[in-house]
Protein backbone atom coordinates (compact mmCIF):
# COMPACT_ATOMS: atom_id res chain seq x y z
CA UNK A 1 0.00 0.00 0.00
CA UNK A 2 2.90 2.30 0.76
CA UNK A 3 4.29 1.68 -2.72
CA UNK A 4 0.93 2.60 -4.25
CA UNK A 5 0.92 5.88 -2.29
CA UNK A 6 4.53 6.54 -3.31
CA UNK A 7 3.60 5.96 -6.95
CA UNK A 8 0.79 8.51 -6.68
CA UNK A 9 3.30 10.95 -5.20
CA UNK A 10 5.65 10.44 -8.15
CA UNK A 11 2.82 10.94 -10.63
CA UNK A 12 1.73 14.11 -8.81
CA UNK A 13 5.26 15.43 -9.16
CA UNK A 14 5.10 14.98 -12.90
CA UNK A 15 2.00 17.12 -13.23
CA UNK A 16 3.08 20.63 -14.12
CA UNK A 17 1.68 23.17 -11.67
CA UNK A 18 2.75 26.40 -13.32
CA UNK A 19 6.14 26.44 -11.64
CA UNK A 20 9.25 25.09 -13.27
CA UNK A 21 10.35 21.83 -11.72
CA UNK A 22 13.10 19.47 -12.86
CA UNK A 23 10.68 16.59 -12.14
CA UNK A 24 8.69 17.69 -15.21
CA UNK A 25 11.41 16.14 -17.37
CA UNK A 26 11.71 12.81 -15.51
CA UNK A 27 9.93 10.84 -18.23
CA UNK A 28 11.92 12.46 -21.06
CA UNK A 29 14.38 10.22 -22.91
CA UNK A 30 17.23 11.57 -25.03
CA UNK A 31 18.98 9.67 -27.82
CA UNK A 32 22.43 9.20 -26.27
CA UNK A 33 24.63 7.52 -28.87
CA UNK A 34 21.72 5.41 -30.11
CA UNK A 35 20.31 4.55 -26.67
CA UNK A 36 17.19 6.26 -25.22
CA UNK A 37 18.51 7.59 -21.91
CA UNK A 38 16.74 9.52 -19.14
CA UNK A 39 17.69 13.18 -19.38
CA UNK A 40 18.79 13.26 -15.74
CA UNK A 41 21.57 10.78 -16.58
CA UNK A 42 23.17 13.00 -19.22
CA UNK A 43 22.53 16.53 -17.95
CA UNK A 44 22.17 18.77 -14.94
CA UNK A 45 18.65 20.22 -14.67
CA UNK A 46 18.04 23.31 -12.57
CA UNK A 47 15.27 25.86 -12.06
CA UNK A 48 16.97 29.29 -11.90
CA UNK A 49 13.58 30.96 -11.43
CA UNK A 50 9.94 29.80 -11.14
CA UNK A 51 9.28 30.24 -14.86
CA UNK A 52 12.28 28.53 -16.47
CA UNK A 53 14.44 25.43 -16.48
CA UNK A 54 18.09 25.26 -17.46
CA UNK A 55 19.46 21.99 -18.82
CA UNK A 56 23.25 21.70 -19.06
CA UNK A 57 24.38 18.46 -20.70
CA UNK A 58 27.70 17.15 -19.46
CA UNK A 59 28.79 16.73 -23.08
CA UNK A 60 28.41 19.87 -25.23
CA UNK A 61 27.55 17.84 -28.34
CA UNK A 62 24.35 16.64 -26.60
CA UNK A 63 22.73 20.12 -26.52
CA UNK A 64 21.06 19.61 -29.90
CA UNK A 65 19.87 16.09 -28.95
CA UNK A 66 18.33 17.41 -25.72
CA UNK A 67 16.58 20.24 -27.59
CA UNK A 68 15.29 17.77 -30.20
CA UNK A 69 13.96 15.38 -27.53
CA UNK A 70 12.10 18.22 -25.78
CA UNK A 71 10.64 19.51 -29.04
CA UNK A 72 9.45 16.01 -30.02
CA UNK A 73 7.97 15.26 -26.58
CA UNK A 74 4.38 15.85 -25.48
CA UNK A 75 5.45 18.48 -22.92
CA UNK A 76 4.40 21.39 -25.16
CA UNK A 77 7.56 23.35 -24.37
CA UNK A 78 9.79 25.28 -26.74
CA UNK A 79 13.50 24.69 -26.08
CA UNK A 80 15.98 27.53 -26.60
CA UNK A 81 19.43 26.05 -27.27
CA UNK A 82 22.62 28.05 -26.78
CA UNK A 83 26.31 27.15 -26.62
CA UNK A 84 26.35 25.36 -23.28
CA UNK A 85 22.74 24.32 -22.56
CA UNK A 86 19.04 24.44 -23.23
CA UNK A 87 16.65 26.89 -21.60
CA UNK A 88 12.94 26.17 -21.24
CA UNK A 89 10.55 29.01 -20.51
CA UNK A 90 7.41 27.76 -18.79
CA UNK A 91 4.36 29.76 -19.89
CA UNK A 92 1.75 30.73 -17.30
CA UNK A 93 -1.29 28.46 -17.30
CA UNK A 94 -4.82 29.44 -18.20
CA UNK A 95 -7.75 28.71 -15.88
CA UNK A 96 -8.97 25.99 -18.27
CA UNK A 97 -5.56 24.29 -18.26
CA UNK A 98 -5.49 24.41 -14.46
CA UNK A 99 -8.88 22.64 -14.32
CA UNK A 100 -7.62 20.00 -16.77
CA UNK A 101 -4.57 19.39 -14.58
CA UNK A 102 -6.77 19.02 -11.49
CA UNK A 103 -8.82 16.42 -13.41
CA UNK A 104 -5.61 14.62 -14.39
CA UNK A 105 -4.45 14.66 -10.75
CA UNK A 106 -7.86 13.34 -9.63
CA UNK A 107 -7.55 10.46 -12.11
CA UNK A 108 -4.11 9.59 -10.72
CA UNK A 109 -5.52 9.68 -7.18
CA UNK A 110 -8.41 7.41 -8.12
CA UNK A 111 -5.94 4.98 -9.69
CA UNK A 112 -3.93 5.01 -6.47
CA UNK A 113 -7.02 4.34 -4.37
CA UNK A 114 -7.97 1.44 -6.65
CA UNK A 115 -4.46 -0.04 -6.21
CA UNK A 116 -4.70 0.27 -2.42
CA UNK A 117 -8.15 -1.35 -2.39
CA UNK A 118 -6.91 -4.16 -4.66
CA UNK A 119 -4.14 -4.88 -2.17
CA UNK A 120 -6.75 -4.96 0.62
CA UNK A 121 -8.87 -7.38 -1.40
CA UNK A 122 -5.93 -9.70 -2.13
CA UNK A 123 -4.87 -9.66 1.52
CA UNK A 124 -8.40 -10.40 2.74
CA UNK A 125 -8.68 -13.29 0.29
CA UNK A 126 -5.39 -14.70 1.60
CA UNK A 127 -6.70 -14.36 5.16
CA UNK A 128 -9.93 -16.20 4.28
CA UNK A 129 -7.85 -18.96 2.71
CA UNK A 130 -5.87 -19.21 5.95
CA UNK A 131 -9.17 -19.52 7.83
CA UNK A 132 -10.24 -22.38 5.56
CA UNK A 133 -6.87 -24.02 6.22
CA UNK A 134 -7.56 -23.98 9.97
CA UNK A 135 -6.61 -20.53 11.30
CA UNK A 136 -8.85 -19.29 14.16
CA UNK A 137 -11.76 -17.15 13.00
CA UNK A 138 -11.08 -14.47 15.64
CA UNK A 139 -7.49 -14.05 14.46
CA UNK A 140 -8.63 -13.70 10.86
CA UNK A 141 -11.27 -11.12 11.83
CA UNK A 142 -8.67 -9.13 13.80
CA UNK A 143 -6.27 -9.26 10.85
CA UNK A 144 -9.03 -8.08 8.48
CA UNK A 145 -9.74 -5.16 10.81
CA UNK A 146 -6.03 -4.24 10.80
CA UNK A 147 -5.93 -4.45 7.01
CA UNK A 148 -8.95 -2.13 6.83
CA UNK A 149 -7.25 0.31 9.21
CA UNK A 150 -4.09 0.32 7.04
CA UNK A 151 -6.26 0.81 3.97
CA UNK A 152 -8.00 3.81 5.54
CA UNK A 153 -4.66 5.37 6.53
CA UNK A 154 -3.24 4.98 3.02
CA UNK A 155 -6.41 6.32 1.37
CA UNK A 156 -6.14 9.41 3.60
CA UNK A 157 -2.48 9.83 2.55
CA UNK A 158 -3.51 9.72 -1.11
CA UNK A 159 -6.24 12.30 -0.45
CA UNK A 160 -3.69 14.55 1.26
CA UNK A 161 -1.41 14.31 -1.78
CA UNK A 162 -4.33 15.35 -3.99
CA UNK A 163 -5.33 18.26 -1.77
CA UNK A 164 -1.75 19.55 -1.76
CA UNK A 165 -1.42 19.21 -5.54
CA UNK A 166 -4.82 20.81 -6.17
CA UNK A 167 -3.86 23.82 -4.05
CA UNK A 168 -0.53 24.05 -5.88
CA UNK A 169 -2.19 23.91 -9.31
CA UNK A 170 -4.95 26.39 -8.55
CA UNK A 171 -2.58 28.95 -6.96
CA UNK A 172 -1.79 31.65 -9.48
Amino acid sequence: MGKAVAHVGVEMGRIRAGKASPAMLDSLRVDYYGTPTPIAQIANISAPDPRSLLIKPWEKNMVSEVAKAIKNSDLGLNPIADADGVRLNIPPMTEERRRDLVKQAKNEVEGGKVRVRAIRKDTNEALRKLQKDGAPEDSVKDAEAKVQKYTDVHIIEVDKLFAKKEAEIMTI
